[in-house]
């Protein structure tokens, strides 16, 4: 998948989209302007050195999203009275990782899951490739009649106007970010090698019997019988959503409170 910038001129918010586009695992960066771009003056591609490195520029649109399969513009709609079909990011990202890893696909089927960003770049000879427009302009109806559809990122309403536009280096991020997002995991994710898995219910049942006993050894089941018989402590702790990793944590801690309170357990 690539990056498409039309009219970009700002240095900094190329780049900005160069370091957004590293850090989700992106590289092909593709820029269209009649005037040489100053990618060396783009100090803020943080650790992005390869992806400004590998850009390359274009003189239309048209060179630029040549051996593309599928076109996807950007627009924050406003008052533009739109040609193409309008999606709104989430699905607009699923059809795009459909087309990247179904070859056979009409541009609508919902992934189950989100490919790696390495298999984005070509993925059975397909290519989708994303126009982000000028920072103060955005698309022109010229640029827009060279995509398939056109994708646009909801935004919060104010007194019941819609923001016009979102920074150009944050737009990239939102939507990369989506691209790589896996919707089958609903949420749940692996953060710093932590596994999100649920902890099994054996774990579950210890832990709700150390609870017990510490609620017990505290008197505080005596001052509030009313939520501390077994049942209740049993749904609390599995509203708690302790992951397989936290649950020893907790045990061991439990352990901890009853021994200080003078009853040791092994």
């Amino acid at each position: 998948m690539c990056v498409v910038l039309v009219r970009a001129r700002n240095p900094s918010n190329i780049g900005a989209v160069a370091r957004a586009m590293h850090d989700f695992g992106f590289s092909s960066l593709r820029v269209v302007n009649e005037f040489p771009v100053p990618f060396e003056a783009a100090k803020s591609a943080v650790d992005a050195s390869a992806v400004m490195a590998n850009a390359v520029s274009y003189a239309s649109v048209a060179e630029a999203v040549g051996d593309c399969t599928l076109v996807v513009g950007t627009t924050a709609v406003g008052e533009r009275d739109l040609q193409h079909e309008l999606v709104v990011l989430a699905e607009g990202a699923a059809r795009m990782r459909a087309e990247l890893r179904d070859p056979t696909h009409d541009g609508k089927a919902v992934m189950s899951g989100a490919p790696a960003p390495d298999d984005m770049e070509a993925a059975g000879g397909r290519r989708v490739a994303v126009l982000f427009g000028s920072e103060k302009t955005g698309l022109s109806n010229e640029e827009l009649s060279h995509c398939n559809w056109l994708l646009t990122v909801p935004m919060w309403e104010h007194a019941g106007v819609r923001h016009p536009s979102m920074n150009l280096g944050q737009a990239v991020a939102v939507c990369l970010y989506e691209m790589v997002r896996d919707p089958t995991r609903d949420g749940k994710t692996i953060v710093n090698g932590a596994p999100g898995e649920q902890a099994d219910a054996a774990a579950m049942e210890r832990l709700t019997a150390l609870l017990s006993e510490v609620m017990e050894k505290t008197e505080y089941s005596r001052r509030h019988a009313a939520n501390s018989g077994s049942e209740d402590v049993r749904r609390l702790v599995r509203r708690m959503g302790v992951n397989a990793v936290d649950a020893p944590v907790w045990m061991g801690i439990l352990r901890q409170v009853i021994w200080k309170l003078g009853g040791r357990r092994e």
